[in-house]
């Protein structure tokens, strides 16, 4: 049985490495940095180390993609030929993003079109592109990947831990009670997303030893006795997330690394440096 040509779509918040992107082929919808009229595109116009080196004197605006910029991504799928879209993309609570992809794919029913709303961020969100673009490789249809995509979405989870809360609450996207809460105390906290898709503190911990235990904890509970990938992540801290790799590895035994990198610049305008962060999809 023939194949279908199914395109995945995605925004850049999912957080997908370069190379796996190129690999399948993904179609990337990109947000924007401004630094007061300087405009750069995430995952390709700006290094996210610039970002963490022009803290904290410059903070830039980001945004999301705009109608045109998916109006020609959209237009391009379908000139490559594609029969159906797949969008992903991460939680409505935390950017537009999936309310202007929805808008441009409504505006073209000559190609069948699902938009998932991953209820989560970064590499919360990549999984279930990662997991897709398995599935389209492995000959599932789209009317599979429709029905089965949601269902997917309480398996994949990624947990934060920050130096501090300051760049997202300057951002506006958590409650400045736990910001002052963590800043007075010196404690770390750990940021994952909840079942509706918003930043919710997973764990305060004091101590920057406890607070990696902690975020290793916490992704083990998640993965519990179940196959799965798994994600380090980093904000300007590779030896923090070298350090932390082999007892990831060990205290995960059914577990894969599947990615491993620097976060993308839009992700770092609000988090700030010395982040670390894992992600778990089971029964990939």
């Amino acid at each position: 049985m023939k194949k279908e040509k199914i395109a995945l779509l995605v925004d850049s918040g999912c957080d997908l490495e370069a190379d796996f992107i190129k690999k399948h082929s993904i179609y990337v919808a990109p947000f924007l940095l401004n630094y007061d009229g300087e405009e750069y595109v995430d995952g390709t116009g700006i290094d996210p180390l610039e970002v963490y080196r022009r803290f904290p004197q410059q903070i830039p605006k980001t945004s999301t993609p705009s109608i045109q910029t998916v109006e020609d991504i959209v237009g391009q799928i379908i000139a490559d030929g594609y029969e159906s879209i797949i969008a992903i993309d991460v939680s409505d609570h935390l950017s537009s993003t999936i309310s202007t992809i929805s808008l441009v794919l409504a505006e073209h029913p000559e190609i069948p079109s699902f938009v998932l709303n991953t209820k989560n961020i970064s590499i919360g969100s990549g999984f279930l592109a990662m997991w897709a673009a398995k599935k389209i490789k492995e000959g599932m249809s789209f009317a599979e990947l429709t029905e089965q995509l949601p269902e997917k979405v309480r398996d994949s989870t990624v947990f934060f831990y920050m130096d501090t809360l300051d760049y997202l609450k300057a951002g506006g996207r958590i409650g400045g009670v736990t910001s002052v809460v963590g800043s007075l105390l010196k404690i770390r906290p750990i940021i994952s997303c909840d079942a509706d898709g918003t930043y919710h503190t997973a764990a305060l911990i004091r101590g920057d030893k406890n607070a990696k235990k902690k975020l290793l904890e916490l992704a083990g509970q998640s993965a519990g006795d179940e196959p799965c990938w798994l994600a380090l992540l980093n904000g300007a801290a590779p030896d923090e997330a070298a350090a932390i790799k082999p007892t990831l590895k060990k205290q995960i035994r059914r577990g894969k690394i599947v990615a491993e990198h620097q976060i993308t610049a839009s992700l770092a305008v609000h988090t700030g440096p010395g982040l670390l962060g894992i992600g778990v999809l089971k029964n990939p």
